[in-house]
């Protein structure tokens, strides 16, 4: 009876039991504060993808910067949201366009420096207004993060149909809540 079942059949059920969910182990692109880092698991090339489900609560359309608040880089393109709790959403956004010059670009419209808060893999944040620890998840603002670092292909935006998008950079979008900007 076991051999009717393909072996990667069985490799996916064993790890999916042994883990709890197979949702427990989709890593998202940004940890969210407080979560350790782990990296994510590397899928093989001829796996069939699968279009991921929309997050509970994410927008149908894609976010512009009216409803946003805050620039988003122009040949970016909106790949999904996530609810980052206490009324927050962060927004991820892939663009081919490198690392260094999504980090120029926001750097010129923002009109400040930000940070680059890791170098290995990099990542750069811009904080656009006070973090209130009470009513925020995030700091309002926008994180670039390289994906081809250390010759990776990019990130992975699986698709049905279809070997899926690999995206050189994602920005992530953090609006201010709503209400106020957090000044």
């Amino acid at each position: 009876m076991l051999a009717k079942f393909p072996v990667a059949a069985i490799a996916l059920a064993v790890a999916v039991a042994s883990s709890g969910t197979a949702a427990a182990q989709t890593p998202l692109p940004f940890p969210k504060p407080g979560q350790p880092r782990t990296p994510a698991p590397q899928t093989p090339a001829g796996d069939p993808k699968v279009a991921p489900p929309r997050p509970a609560g994410a927008p149908a359309q894609t976010p512009t910067e009216e409803t946003l608040g805050l620039p988003v880089y122009p040949t970016a393109t909106f790949i999904t949201s996530y609810d980052a709790g206490r009324g927050q959403r962060y927004y991820l956004f892939g663009t081919n366009a490198t690392y260094v010059e999504i980090v120029a670009y926001y750097r010129s419209i923002l009109r400040q420096r930000g940070n680059q808060v890791y170098e290995e893999p990099p990542v750069h944040m811009f904080e656009v207004g006070r973090f209130r620890n009470q009513t925020m998840a995030f700091p309002p603002g926008i994180t670039v993060k390289d994906y081809t670092w250390g010759g990776l292909e990019g990130y992975l935006v699986p698709a049905s149909g279809s070997a899926g998008v690999r995206y050189k950079t994602i920005i992530q979008v953090v609006p201010p809540p709503p209400g106020g900007d957090g000044r």
